[in-house]
């Protein structure tokens, strides 16, 4: 019985590669490309890249509306950010891709599951773990885990030249040879020159969706966003499919340099790693957001989901997406953002995000409260007594135990 595969196919250098040596290895395979929005490529020509290789066959699967609604908006409103920084654009995006092989593997009766993640990386975890958590006894194929592999193209220089011997058409050159990674939600750029924290990433990266914030337009533009219970619904007062808000947003933030980041991050195999992303639409979401639950969640809750947040963006980022305790997260969360809805205004202006105005039919704030001037429904005698009990844990310390000063 001949072997059969279906492969993540991306149709970039890596991937590429990895059809053509299957195949040498006597696979069937199926490439799967996952559309998730890449902004930059073909996907006419990176099917007939596939089936030219010699593909048994090349499937385009549409991802992109359920990407933007049911993995990155749930993101969204936790706020989740790795290491205080990255929106999580690649991590987001793996889990899906997972589902997506496995779904087709299931029609066409392809008994392993392959990918083109690194040994090194992240994605190898988040292709696997969600690919074994959704299909107990699946077998997955990752050549860079093979030493096999490895010594057939120890560097991308051997896997440019596989790809001239065979005419196969590839965005990397040995003049250029950092990687990308494309969806609707960023563009990542990794390796190569950029693992020399002495160059400037902004500076050596073509980014693909934003602009150099010195380029943008002199005058600035505002845009509004709409949200019910947490999710964005309309911008600019129209109202939009996930997909629909992320593009708008990606087209407006992108032109004015919104989302741009170069970082060192500490990957999930335990070593440092720098990576440069854009990420306008969904940068602007994260603040806009923001911005509306400060109206609208209590301080406890809020303080509760924020101290949640880290976790959450640590198993997206490790690729923990199918797992128990982070359906128990995002169960939690959904009951948290029942009350946050709300239309923000933000003024964008060479790559800075204002806030212009806010408002919501659930706010709690009551400027009758807080305001500082006299009057109002606010009583300061009574913060005599709050401070007296709240102070009374120290007050017995300090007389136990005095401190010196």
């Amino acid at each position: 019985m001949k072997k059969s595969c279906v492969l993540a196919y991306s149709g970039g250098l890596d991937t590429s590669v990895i059809l053509g040596w299957l195949m040498e290895k006597g696979y069937e395979v199926h490439a799967v490309y996952v559309d998730l929005g890449q902004p930059c490529e073909d996907r006419q020509a990176i099917l007939d890249k596939a089936r030219k290789i010699g593909a048994a066959s090349a499937e385009i699967i549409d991802a992109r509306e359920e990407l933007c609604r049911d993995f990155a908006f749930p993101v969204m409103q936790f706020q989740a950010k790795y290491e205080g920084i990255y929106l999580l654009g690649t991590s987001i995006a793996r889990p899906l891709i997972s589902k997506c092989c496995l779904q087709y593997a299931r029609q066409v009766g392809a008994n392993v599951y392959a990918h083109g993640a690194t040994g090194k990386g992240n994605d190898q975890c988040r292709f696997q773990l969600a690919a074994e958590a959704l299909e107990a006894n699946v077998q997955l194929l990752a050549p860079w885990r093979m030493e096999e592999f490895r010594a057939a193209f120890p560097g991308r220089n051997e896997m440019i030249a596989y790809c001239e011997r065979h005419n196969i058409p590839i965005k990397a050159t040995a003049k250029k040879p950092y990687s990308s990674d494309e969806n609707v939600l960023h563009i990542s750029y990794e390796a190569g020159e950029l693992e020399r924290l002495d160059v400037s990433g902004v500076k050596l990266v073509e980014f693909g969706m934003t602009v150099a914030p010195q380029d943008a337009p002199e005058n600035g533009e505002s845009v509004t966003l709409d949200f019910e219970a947490g999710i964005p619904v309309a911008v600019n007062g129209e109202r939009l499919s996930a997909l629909g808000i992320v593009q708008t947003l990606n087209q407006i933030g992108g032109r004015h340099g919104i989302g741009r980041i170069d970082m060192v991050e500490n990957r999930f195999v335990g070593m440092k790693s720098r990576g440069v992303y854009e990420a306008p639409g969904m940068t602007l979401l994260y603040n806009a957001h923001r911005y509306v639950e400060q109206l609208t969640m209590d301080r406890d809750l809020m303080h509760l989901r924020d101290r949640l947040a880290p976790e959450v963006a640590e198993m997206v980022y490790y690729g923990f997406w199918y797992h128990r305790k982070f359906d128990a997260l995002l169960a939690f969360n959904r009951e948290a953002q029942k009350d946050v809805n709300g239309s923000v205004t933000l003024d964008l202006y060479k790559g800075n995000i204002d806030i212009a105005a806010r408002s919501s039919p659930n706010s709690l704030y009551d400027e009758a409260i807080a305001t500082m001037e006299g009057g109002g429904s606010y009583n300061q005698t009574d913060a005599e007594g709050f401070l007296r009990i709240q102070g009374l844990p120290s007050r017995v310390q300090a007389r136990v135990a005095p401190r010196g000063y």
